[in-house]
């Protein structure tokens, strides 16, 4: 059974491609508490949705993310890396105007590692037994 995901943003960004000409392709990007699902833009038209939008996404879950960085503002636009756990570099662009998306990722990122570390820390206390006594509760 699926769960739906909340999704945070959804709007226009441009990817590098990893090819030798690592050229800026146009995705439909949508936030989610999860990570980022990248839909590919097939051929030429209008935005609209739907239009011309490919049903396959990639998706960059939080928990293979490292970090947001390389922030870059340059003619209009916004630069920034997504750095994934095993040391892929993933390069987006997207303009100044509104909210950043680098800062909603990493927004979203931080709120995702802490939820997990909330969640191993809550693990981790109502599963470890009692190593001894603290001293606390001696009488002096």
């Amino acid at each position: 059974m699926s769960f739906p995901v909340k999704v945070i943003r959804d709007g226009l960004l441009e990817k590098r491609s990893s090819g030798l000409l690592q050229l800026w392709k146009k995705k439909r990007c949508v936030l989610t508490e999860e990570g980022l699902r990248l839909l590919s833009y097939k051929g030429r038209g209008s935005d609209a949705p739907g239009s011309a939008w490919s049903s396959r996404a990639k998706e960059l879950r939080f928990e293979r993310m490292e970090t947001v960085e390389c922030v870059e503002y340059k003619r209009e636009m916004v630069y920034f890396t997504v750095v994934m756990a095993k040391g892929k570099e993933i390069d987006f662009r997207c303009a100044q105007e509104g909210t950043l998306w680098n800062a909603e990722i990493a927004l979203a990122l931080v709120r995702y590692k802490n939820q997990q570390a909330l969640r191993t820390g809550r693990t981790r206390h109502l599963y470890t037994a009692p190593l001894g006594s603290t001293g606390e509760d001696e009488v002096l």
